[in-house]
């Protein structure tokens, strides 16, 4: 456990239950950005004729841990750029299946829009409210979380397979921000047409770096219309033609997008299944002692499934109370979220669970 907790010195500091808010700075990371500015430092526009070199070198290595293509991978600054990008290649009106309360950066661009809106209710009953309305309504289009960032009801990758195959003309659109990194995720098998993430989270790769994945299908169904020099530069968008560059207009940011690719060398180097047994079983841990504690919502309780996000009843004194403890969470919802990453131990679950009880 100690290895998997290397190279985090926040977590000498803290109990940090908050990777749902933001991951952390690894020092393997941070010895990369600074080199990076270092050479560019001493070299200027030497440094940045290798800026391609290295950018294709970050999709590649996207596209190998999430088993999807280099050249059907899109870098971009964050979820939502990639995402209201995505809408303005799409003729409106269209029908939209989202769901409720989903993240704001999925459902406010496209209720900002002229689209035809439904919605699917997030609930125990999560996966039969979503074929529900895909059977009444036949929507164009389902934009959604895997992942939900309140409460961390999650739609299994088995579930969202079948649904593609049921509903093979709806245009899958998926926000993996709260997934990606929690557990083996192959695209290609997933059925899902596109996988937008901002990786501060999850994959710990800092901010100002994500990416799109693309299925190869996509692109007669959709028409990107940002456009850039930089759109026509590289290698992997000399073999897409146009098409992967309209996601990348302007001039990208080695220093974030490298940190995004020495942080995947690292998962790579844990092994994403060591990554997810850790938090398998801090999860299941997690949700049998909240749920005896009966600080979870009824909706969570009923189902199987579950993310390492858990909403636990709370208010803005048992906030202050926690942070006083040192223990970081988030205030979402009507409570506290507290989320658990790999490098998270059994330990500090105990810490939590000692400090609610000691709460007055």
């Amino acid at each position: 456990m100690s290895n998997l907790r290397k190279g985090f010195p926040v977590l000498e500091r803290y109990t940090y239950l908050n990777t749902a808010a933001s991951g952390l700075l690894n020092e393997k990371v941070l010895e990369f950005r600074q080199e990076h500015d270092l050479d560019f430092l001493i070299s200027g526009s030497v440094f940045k004729e290798n800026h391609g070199k290295l950018l294709a070198g970050v999709r590649e290595e996207v596209g190998s841990f999430f088993n999807c293509a280099a050249n059907r991978v899109g870098l971009v600054p964050n979820f939502s750029y990639g995402f209201n990008t995505l809408l303005e290649s799409l003729e409106k009106p269209k029908k939209v299946l989202l769901l409720k309360n989903d993240y704001p950066s999925i459902n406010w661009p496209v209720q900002s829009r002229d689209f035809d809106i439904y919605y699917a209710e997030i609930n125990e009953n999560l996966e039969e409210n979503i074929v529900e309305v895909l059977k009444k309504e036949q929507p164009h289009f389902f934009a959604f979380s895997i992942v939900q960032y309140i409460n961390g009801i999650k739609l299994s990758t088995a579930f969202i397979t079948q649904l593609k195959k049921d509903f093979p003309e709806v245009i899958f659109i998926a926000d993996g921000t709260q997934y990606l990194g929690t557990e083996a995720f192959n695209f290609d098998e997933s059925g899902i047409d596109l996988v937008i993430a901002s990786t501060y989270k999850w994959l710990n790769a800092g901010f100002g770096n994500g990416f799109i994945l693309f299925n190869k299908n996509v692109e007669g169904k959709i028409a990107p219309k940002h456009l850039g020099f930089n759109s026509l530069q590289g290698k992997y968008k000399a073999q897409e033609g146009n098409f992967l560059g309209k996601f990348e207009p302007g001039h990208q940011d080695t220093l974030n997008f490298g940190s995004l690719g020495e942080a995947l060398k690292l998962n790579k180097q844990i092994a994403i299944s060591t990554i997810e047994a850790q938090i398998n079983l801090l999860k299941k841990k997690a949700k049998e002692v909240f749920a005896e504690m009966n600080l979870l919502e009824e909706s969570v309780l009923k189902r199987g499934e579950h993310s390492s996000i858990f909403n636990i009843k709370g208010d803005d004194k048992l906030y202050q109370y926690l942070r006083e403890k040192d223990i970081i969470v988030s205030q979402r919802g009507e409570g506290l979220r507290v989320s658990f990453h790999y490098f998270n131990t059994e330990e500090e679950l105990e810490v939590l669970v000692n400090a609610l009880k000691s709460y007055k």
